[in-house]
C-alpha cells in the first residue's frame, strides 16, 4: 500500500483506456480544481502512466493496471466520471493537507 500526503502532490495522472473522451473530461474538471493549489493534471493512456506520476487517478475496473504501470505513485479508483465523492477527497487532501493512500 502506497500513501502521499496531499500538501506533496504536484501531478495527478488521469489514466484512461476507451479513449471515449470521459477522461479528459474529468482531467479538465479536476485541473480548474486543483489549479489554485499549483497541482498539475494529465491525462495519459492506462499503460503509459509517466514514471514522475505521484497519484493516478482512473476508473475503478483499471486500477490493477494502472498500479503495474505506475511504479511507486498511488492509485485510485473512482466509479463515475461526474460528481465521483474521490475528486472531493483528493481536493480536500491536497488543500487541507490530508493523506490519500491505495
Amino acid at each position: 500500500m502506497s500513501s502521499i500526503e496531499g500538501s506533496d502532490i504536484k501531478k495527478v495522472i488521469i489514466a484512461c483506456d476507451a479513449g471515449m473522451g470521459s477522461s479528459v473530461m474529468v482531467a479538465s474538471q479536476l485541473a480548474k480544481r486543483l489549479k489554485p493549489y499549483k497541482v498539475k493534471v494529465e491525462h495519459t493512456p492506462v499503460d503509459e502512466i509517466p514514471a514522475d506520476a505521484q497519484l493516478v487517478l482512473c476508473q475503478e475496473g483499471l486500477v490493477s493496471r494502472a498500479r503495474k504501470a505506475s511504479g511507486d505513485a498511488v492509485v485510485l479508483g473512482f466509479q463515475s466520471f461526474l460528481g465521483d465523492p474521490l475528486f472531493d477527497r483528493v481536493e480536500a487532501a491536497i488543500s487541507g493537507g490530508g493523506s490519500l493512500a491505495d
